[in-house]
């Protein structure tokens, strides 16, 4: 098996040029949970090299319904190893950076964040969400994130739009409350998320539950693996049709150049 016979469909598709740059990104992935793992995953598949996964979590029954990592064999293992494991049967090639630690402001400096292209927020953590989207928005890395997946049930009204501008997202609602209080994300950040709100039907499901410490959470709400996986596709393909438009752009701009050249 070769590296160019992994991404021949998707080559045919994109070109060779948007292929390489792809395969020369860096990116990091905050959460591997319901919405990141299949973010992760919708990367790999696409061509990116060199991806960090980070999460402090171990897998747990209650992640099976809706998390890539979680099956019945891997419940008690850290989520970011079952990953990466995963990944690299995917592609071999590709570098996984596994790191099972959870992103806050003390821990922020160790993750080099102006070392990446892209910077993708799947985390839960209200505080910790709102440090990584105005810390990532600093850097010169191109920033997604993930609003709330919970409480969804239709895949179809999922959308997506800047940071400031989502509507109908107790979540994003709350974000942007807190920054109101201190500080501001400084460009746009680009967030996945849906106005739908249904209500939790089986208050009584989690009272034997076990997520290994997942519920730390004011409230957990329930959710399916047809919403978060689709939010998920949908952030791994943010990033990837970024990479595209910058490719086109890019070579656009050097068929001008070279068709302005007057050879003397």
């Amino acid at each position: 098996m070769e590296y160019n016979e992994l991404f021949a469909r998707t080559e045919l598709l994109i070109g060779s040029e948007a292929m390489q740059q792809i395969a020369s990104k860096k990116v990091i992935l905050f959460g591997v949970g319901g919405v990141g793992s299949w973010c992760a995953e919708g990367l790999i598949r696409s061509g990116i090299m060199d991806l960090t996964i980070v999460d402090s979590d171990r897998v747990a029954v209650a992640n099976i319904n809706r998390q890539l990592p979680a099956t019945s064999n891997t419940i008690g293992e850290l989520k970011v190893d079952v990953l990466k494991k995963r990944l690299q049967e995917i592609n071999p090639f590709a570098v996984i950076t596994a790191i099972p630690e959870i992103y806050d402001s003390e821990s922020s400096d160790s993750f080099h964040l102006e070392e990446f292209d892209y910077i993708i927020d799947a985390i839960d953590s209200l505080s910790n969400k709102v440090h990584l989207l105005v810390t990532a928005s600093k850097t010169d890395a191109v920033t997604f994130s993930s609003m709330g997946a919970g409480l969804k049930l239709d895949p179809q009204k999922i959308k997506v739009a800047e940071f400031w501008k989502v509507r109908g997202c107790k979540l994003a609602a709350a974000l942007r409350e807190k920054m109101k209080k201190g500080e501001k994300t400084v460009k746009p950040v680009l967030c996945v998320y849906s106005e739908e709100i249904q209500k939790n039907r089986g208050e009584n499901a989690l009272i034997n539950a076990d997520e290994n410490g997942s519920f730390r959470k004011a409230r957990t709400n329930g959710t399916m693996v047809q919403v978060t996986a689709v939010f998920g596709f949908t952030l791994s393909g943010l990033v990837i049709q970024d990479i595209i438009d910058k490719t086109s752009i890019k070579f656009a701009n050097a068929h001008l150049e070279n068709s302005l050249t007057v050879t003397p």
